[in-house]
């Protein structure tokens, strides 16, 4: 499969079949999610994969019975969460650029969309979810105070084959300047 089969075919899968996604594939996937750009190389993504009970706690955490539904259908809900203070900052602690603190976000967001790809690449359906209470995740997944939850991405093997949504045009999309 090349880069633009898997970046034009992945979908975003919501309905998972019941075999669980086994260690050694997560851990390629982790593996291959590595390789995502992050600012300085600081490489802040972390990665938590949630199973059984606790799986099932932190879906009742989404404040919207959509993603609460998603999770407990997948077999594997991974927490991405990154290291606070270190994407975007100089060494003296001052920031970088008028972003702020905003581009620790960025770096898991590649991060996040580089660990779907290579889950797709492996067999395996995702979808990133944002919509969840924060803080009660937070708690419930342990995280300790130099760690912020970013996103949560349900993983399995696929349940459904969606067609893809429609997308804009090139010419939408892109412009030129001189």
């Amino acid at each position: 499969m090349t880069a633009n089969e898997c970046i034009k075919n992945r979908r975003s899968i919501r309905k998972f079949d019941s075999r669980p996604v086994p260690h050694e594939v997560l851990a390629r996937v982790v593996e291959a999610a590595s390789f995502a750009p992050s600012w300085k190389n600081t490489q802040i993504t972390r990665y938590i994969a949630v199973e059984g009970e606790k799986k099932a706690a932190l879906a009742k955490c989404t404040g919207w019975s959509g993603n609460t539904a998603i999770m407990e259908n997948a077999p594997m809900v991974v927490a991405v969460t990154f290291v606070k203070g270190r994407c975007g900052y100089e060494r003296d602690g001052s920031f970088s650029t008028s972003k702020g603190d905003r581009w620790q976000m960025y770096d898991a967001g590649a991060a996040s969309q580089t660990f779907c790809l290579a889950a797709y690449e492996q067999g395996l359906g995702t979808v990133i979810m944002g919509l969840f209470e924060e803080e009660e995740a937070a708690k419930l997944l342990g995280l300790p105070e130099d760690r912020e939850l970013a996103a949560l991405i349900a993983i399995g093997y696929p349940g459904e084959s969606p067609a893809a949504p429609k997308r804009k045009t090139v010419e939408e999309l892109l412009s030129y300047q001189s």
